[in-house]
């Protein structure tokens, strides 16, 4: 096991490598140089994506914990590794950067990939709050031509072209209900998202201070690091988790804004493990196009999986595993049914984002999808948190 002093000798090692001259075009058919901020369980899975995309190349990672670099090492094991991730944005030869850091880091590291003049694969939630969202909205509308994709990956499936033909076809009618669930269940004693202390959690290997970022001072606590979802200090809980992927599917497909008014309800009815997070829960979110998203969900039970149905008064659009539109036959009596059979490629997401790059069109989930998402979770959270309905100023942009 590399010690944080010989990880930070790599580190100044390693800066000779970032004088190179970056390429102001990235070709159709060019290599795409990338590095990932936060290589954890999730990271690793999308640099494992993007590794399997033609003409990319992981050439670096940054983390605060020695033994994520030491593991990303054996992926890629020409990549350069850093326990700072501004030694990695130094790098002039980095095309594009994945951020998969905790959410309450994401504004900091956006903000600072966009000044490094890097393209951003930005896993979800976006953003953590609605400062954080306004503060990268900036930076993002200061940066210019760069490319940017928020990591909801159903918004590059082959559903959404099935959602958006059904709507099209004027065979749904007026939409006044959204309603989502997403229920899972694990065995007892292993509880929904719980990860082990290891005895090599230690501040020596860990960078403490990195990882709080602009949370609030707090002496080392392994346990917080390695779940930090547990924690209000650094997670919105399961609004953060999956709320914001069925949202971001469907403010995609139909363009809905953010929510006038949002109540969430629930509690920890299950895993007493110091969580501090609920396992069950329910959010009602008032849309301002008069459409009511209900979502919720439960880590007790997964029996009712996770699906979607879209609610309109001549037919509705059922999602689940797979998409179909069924008619209401008291306004359309002679209406049949419709399934969806467009289909995902493999690592769709990713590619969309790698191809963006290239040509500069605009990703399958822009920047516009992610804030409008990052705003309604943060209103269900605080709702939840303040046991109230809260409501969007939508002209001071402001939770009230």
């Amino acid at each position: 096991m590399d010690s944080r002093r010989n990880f930070i000798g790599k580190v100044a090692g390693g800066l000779a490598g970032t004088l190179a001259t970056p390429q102001s075009v990235i070709g159709a058919g060019e290599r795409i140089r990338l590095g990932i901020i936060g290589p954890g369980a999730r990271g690793m899975q999308i640099v494992r994506e993007a590794m399997e995309c033609p003409n990319a190349e992981m050439v670096a990672f940054a983390d605060v914990y020695t033994k994520r670099l030491e593991e990303a090492k054996q992926v890629a094991p020409a990549a350069k590794t850093y326990l700072d991730y501004r030694y990695l944005l130094e790098d002039k030869s980095i095309d594009a950067v994945l951020i998969a850091t905790p959410q309450h880091l994401h504004c900091g590291h956006f903000i600072a990939a966009l000044e490094a003049g890097k393209h951003i694969y930005q896993e979800k939630t976006m953003a953590f709050n609605v400062d954080h969202a306004k503060r990268m909205r900036a930076a993002y509308k200061k940066a210019g031509k760069r490319t940017v994709q928020i990591g909801h990956q159903s918004c590059s499936s082959g559903q959404v072209t099935d959602a958006s033909r059904f709507l099209a076809s004027g065979k749904v009618g007026k939409v006044t209900a959204i309603h989502a669930h997403m229920y899972r269940n694990t065995a007892h004693g292993k509880p929904q998202w719980s990860r082990p202390v290891y005895p090599d959690m230690t501040p020596e290997n860990i960078l403490w201070k990195s990882f709080l970022g602009e949370a609030p001072e707090r002496g080392f606590d392994a346990n917080r690091y390695i779940n930090w979802r547990f924690f209000w200090d650094y997670s919105g809980g399961n609004v953060y988790e999956n709320m914001c992927h069925q949202l971001s599917f469907w403010y995609k497909v139909m363009n809905l804004q953010i929510p006038k008014a949002v109540t969430m309800v629930g509690g920890l009815y299950l895993w007493k493990d110091g969580r501090e997070v609920p396992d069950t829960m329910n959010v009602a979110m008032e849309h301002p196009e008069e459409i009511l998203f209900s979502w919720d969900s439960g880590f007790g039970n997964s029996h009712l999986g996770s699906t979607e149905d879209v609610l309109g008064d001549d037919g509705t659009i059922s999602k689940g595993q797979q998409i179909r539109y069924t008619p209401q036959k008291v306004n359309l009596p002679n209406e049949v049914e419709m399934v969806g059979r467009s289909t995902t490629p493999k690592h769709a997401h990713m590619q969309n984002f790698l191809d963006c790059v290239r040509s500069g069109a605009e990703p399958n989930c822009p920047f516009d999808v992610g804030f409008r998402v990052s705003v309604a979770c943060r209103m269900s959270v605080d709702s939840y948190r303040l046991g109230r309905t809260l409501r969007w100023d939508a002209v001071k942009e402001e939770i009230v």
